[in-house]
Order: structure tokens, then C-alpha cells, then sequence
């Protein structure tokens, strides 16, 4: 994939293009994009893949006035426009779930099909309670525990990091705590607005999530129309990453039919 940079609403957002076939817009999630790992190569054979870096996250500027996930919802619809494309299929990972789901709520019209995976933005549950563990609270090895099914595979080793991959990871964890603090995980109003999608949906997790349980996916997935659930096997919340090609499967099998 190539990667640059491109300028929408004043931001200069990092962002990876590649691939043939019909445009794909996948978001990512509190770890940020990577080009290197398999899943762009595995996608980008069958789409046009258009991989930005949210602001706040990677190398992507965070203005002064942008402090939540509907700010980044309005300035990707506007990277649509920038790039001249008038419908997409969409992908949101985690906090990028979130964000699509604000996008398909805002402009339902310019999405043909929505694949959100472990993705967080509703509160399903009492108000007194938290609907997946606090990420903020737990320790980095307890969090890997939850992220991922095998960590051993998974988290790379600080100590092999270079200084500029190190401040990024860093970053990341910043901008997701200036988006998601407070309300934890989700914005009160998106509930009541997720009836305006019209696009068939797949609400996707792996088997071994330790932050979006069974439950709260169907909830999440109850809100919206045309929606359906299903599991990625022996993975955890980021199955696009643990399991690559059985992810790239069942994503390309739903966004073709």
C-alpha cells in the first residue's frame, strides 16, 4: 500500500492507499494502522483499500478543537468528499467501529455495506456499571490478556521499538483517552441514532474477546437494521490481526454478496 498524507478540514492526516476492485474504507483501532501487517495485503487483492490514521493516532495532526469520536466522524466524511467518492464500503475496528458507526448514522446514503468489528460507542448495559473492563485502569500485561487470545504472538517487544515507534504507541494511548474517557467507551446519543442506518451490517468478534462480550454485540447489533452477528475462531479483539486470512474470508464473503 502507499502511504502519505493528505490535508482535510485543516488536519494533516496520515493515510495508506492500495489495492483494486470497488473502495474499501477500513478504520482502525486504539493501536493504530500498521501497513505491515497481512491483513492489508489479504484485503487490498480484492479492494481498492484506503487506510487513514485518525487524528491524534500514528502521524496524523490533532487539532486543538478536535476532543471526540463525532469530530473524527465529520472529518472522515469529508476525506469522502477529498477523495472524490461518493459511496464506500466501511470498516470500523474497535474505536474505528465507533467512529463508523457515527459516519453511517450522519450520512447513511453513502455507505453500501458496514462491517464493524468488536467495536465499541453504545452503552448497552445499567447505568452503574461498566459494559467492558476499563482499559485505563488495568495493567499492560492484563490488558494484553484481554486484546489478544495468545499475547506471546501478538505484542511486540518494547525493547525492539525505536524511538519514534515507541512515541506513537504512546500518542495513540493519549488520543484514545482524550476520546474515550468520559463518558467511558461511548457516546449516550448514538443509541438513538443508529436506526438511521440502511446498510446491511456484520457486527464481528473473536471468540476469545476480553472487552466486547457475546452480550454486549448483540445489544450493540440490536440497535441497528439489517443487522446480523457472527465470530472469528481462536481469536481475541482484533481478529483482523490474530487470524488475518479467516478474517479476510468472512469479510470479503459478506462485502461481495
Amino acid at each position: 500500500m502507499r502511504s502519505g498524507s493528505i490535508n482535510v478540514a485543516g488536519i494533516d492526516l496520515e493515510i495508506a492507499d492500495g489495492g483494486i476492485g470497488s473502495p474499501l474504507l477500513m478504520l482502525h483501532g486504539a493501536s493504530g494502522f500498521e501497513c505491515r501487517h497481512p491483513i492489508n495485503a489479504l484485503m487490498s487483492k480484492h479492494r481498492r483499500l484506503i487506510c487513514p490514521s485518525h487524528p491524534g493516532f500514528g502521524k496524523s495532526a490533532l487539532p486543538d478543537w478536535l476532543d471526540s469520536v463525532d469530530d473524527i466522524a465529520h472529518v472522515y466524511l469529508e476525506l469522502l468528499d477529498k477523495l472524490d467518492l461518493s459511496t464506500v464500503d466501511l470498516i470500523g475496528c474497535s474505536i474505528g467501529g465507533w467512529i463508523a458507526a457515527e459516519m453511517a448514522t450522519k450520512a447513511p446514503e453513502r455507505f453500501t455495506k458496514l462491517l464493524f468489528v468488536g467495536p465499541v460507542g453504545v452503552k448497552t448495559g445499567s447505568p452503574d456499571q461498566l459494559d467492558m473492563p476499563d482499559v485505563f485502569a488495568v495493567s499492560p500485561i492484563d490488558l494484553n490478556g484481554l486484546l489478544f487470545r495468545d499475547p506471546a504472538k501478538m505484542v511486540p517487544d518494547p525493547a525492539a521499538l525505536g524511538d519514534d515507534e515507541l512515541a506513537i504507541v504512546v500518542r495513540n494511548r493519549e488520543t484514545l483517552a482524550l476520546l474515550a474517557w468520559e463518558p467511558y467507551m461511548h457516546n449516550p446519543k448514538l443509541n438513538h441514532r443508529l436506526h438511521r442506518i440502511s446498510a446491511p451490517t456484520l457486527f464481528l468478534r473473536g471468540d476469545c474477546d476480553g472487552l466486547i462480550s457475546e452480550k454486549y454485540l448483540q445489544a450493540y447489533a440490536a440497535l441497528v437494521p439489517k443487522a446480523r452477528t457472527a465470530t472469528i475462531k481462536n481469536a481475541g479483539h482484533v481478529p483482523h490481526l490474530e487470524q488475518p486470512e479467516e478474517f479476510a474470508a468472512a469479510a470479503i464473503e459478506f462485502l461481495s454478496n
